[in-house]
C-alpha cells in the first residue's frame, strides 16, 4: 500500500446511504471508524507486550548488534556448556599430555581428516577439541563424549573463515590465550592447525626436555643435518616459525613465551591496511626470548611446510618415508585445500570416515 493511500480518506458511496447528504450520519460514521481502528490498534499493542513478555528471556542482544534466539538449553546441551577446561583437561589427558586444536564449524572437515590419521598413530585418545562455538561443542561431544570444550567467550564463527579478516585475527590470537590455560593447568600440550594430516608418530621427535618446539615456515631446503636452535631472522627482523605444530611443556619458558605472544599481538592488533594473524608476534614472541627460553626446531624432513612437500617433488622424493606431519598451508580456501588434499591422497574422509572418533559428518 502506498504512502498516499494510507491518509486517504474513505470513499463513501451514495448508493448504500439513505440519506447521503447528511452531515450528521457522515460524522458519526467516521467517529465510529476512528474509534474502531484505535481500539483494534490497541489491542494490538497490548498483544505485542503480551508476546514481548513471553519470549523475552529468550532473546539475546549480542555485540553486533543482531537479535538472536535460543531456546532454553537441552540437559545435554547445559551439560557441555558448564563443562570447564579444566575437566576436560584432566578426562582427555594421558601420561599429562594433550593434544588440542581449535575449530570452529566450518572446519569439522578438517577436523575429521586430521582425527583419522591420528588414530593411525594410535594417539586420538588424548586429543581436546577447543569449540569455538557452540554448533561444533554439541556435534562433537554427541559423537565423541568429554573431547570438546568451548572456553568463553564464545566468538561469531562465520566471520573467522577468511584469511586476512578481522575475525580471522579474533580467531587466532586466542590460540596463546588457550594454551597459557593449558600449560598453567600443569599439562603438556601439543597444539596442531586441522588442516594437518599425521603419516607418523611425532612424538619420537621431541627429543630432551626443551621447554617448546615448533616447524619452521620456509619453503627453501635445509640440510638433514641442520641445526634445531632458532633461525635467525629473515628481512622482517624476525624468524619464520610456523604457529601451526607446537609443542610446550609446563615451565616457566613455555609459559613466557605465550605471554610474550599475547603482549605482541596487542601491541600489533588487525587492522584494514596489516590484515595481520596470530604467526608474526609469535616469531616476535620467539625472538624476544630466546635468550631465556630453550627451544628446539623440529627436523623439516619430518615437519615440512605446505610450501616445500606440495610444491617440490624432488625434495619429496629425496626424504621419502621421513615425513611425519604434513601441513596444507601456502594456500588459502577449503576448496583448494580440499583438492589439494585429494590430489596427494591425503583427504582421508573421502573413505575412512568409520576410522573417526565422530563417524561421518554429512
Amino acid at each position: 500500500m502506498s504512502s498516499a493511500s494510507l491518509h486517504q480518506r474513505p470513499l463513501h458511496n451514495p448508493l448504500t446511504d439513505p440519506n447521503p447528504l447528511s452531515p450528521p450520519s457522515s460524522q458519526t460514521s467516521q467517529k465510529s471508524t476512528s474509534f474502531l481502528q484505535s481500539r483494534t490498534t490497541l489491542l494490538l499493542l497490548l498483544s505485542l507486550l503480551v508476546i514481548l513478555g513471553v519470549f523475552y528471556p529468550y532473546i539475546q542482544f549480542p555485540q553486533n548488534g543482531f537479535l538472536s534466539y535460543t531456546s532454553n538449553p537441552s540437559p545435554f546441551e547445559s551439560k557441555w556448556r558448564d563443562y570447564s577446561l579444566s575437566k576436560a583437561a584432566a578426562f582427555v589427558a594421558k601420561n599429562n599430555t594433550l593434544i588440542v586444536c581449535i575449530v570452529s564449524e566450518a572446519y569439522l572437515p578438517f577436523l575429521n581428516n586430521w582425527l583419522i590419521s591420528i588414530v593411525r598413530q594410535k594417539h586420538h585418545d588424548k586429543v581436546l577439541v577447543i569449540a569455538e562455538d557452540y554448533a561444533t561443542l554439541f556435534k562433537v561431544n554427541e559423537r565423541w563424549p568429554g573431547h570438546a570444550v568451548i572456553i568463553p567467550p564464545v566468538l561469531e564463527s562465520q566471520a573467522a573463515h577468511k584469511f586476512g579478516s578481522q575475525g580471522f585475527f579474533n580467531f587466532t590470537s586466542r590460540r596463546p590465550r588457550h594454551l597459557l590455560q593449558i600449560l598453567e593447568l600443569g599439562y603438556n600440550v601439543m597444539y596442531n592447525d586441522v588442516d594437518m594430516v599425521w603419516l607418523g608418530d611425532p612424538f619420537p621427535y621431541l627429543e630432551g626436555k626443551h621447554d617448546i618446539y615448533f616447524m619452521d615456515d620456509m619453503a627453501a631446503v635445509k640440510p638433514l643435518n641442520h641445526s634445531h636452535g632458532l633461525p635467525p631472522p629473515g628481512k622482517k627482523g624476525r624468524p619464520y616459525i610456523c604457529s601451526c605444530m607446537i609443542y610446550a611443556r609446563p615451565t616457566d619458558g613455555a609459559k613466557l613465551i605465550m605471554k610474550k605472544w599475547i603482549e605482541e599481538m596487542q601491541i600489533q592488533p588487525w587492522s584494514r591496511a596489516k590484515k595481520s594473524n596470530d604467526q608474526p608476534a609469535f616469531n616476535w614472541a620467539l625472538n624476544k626470548t630466546v635468550e631465556q627460553v630453550d627451544m628446539y626446531l623440529l627436523p623439516q624432513s619430518g615437519f615440512p611446510t605446505g610450501g616445500l612437500y606440495f610444491r617440490n617433488k624432488t625434495w619429496v622424493k629425496e626424504t621419502k618415508g621421513m615425513h611425519v606431519i604434513i601441513h596444507n598451508n601456502y594456500i588459502v580456501g577449503f576448496e583448494k585445500k580440499t583438492k589439494r588434499f585429494r590430489d596427494y591422497g591425503l583427504w582421508l574422509v573421502d573413505d575412512f570416515s568409520s576410522e573417526s572418533p565422530l563417524g561421518r559428518l554429512d
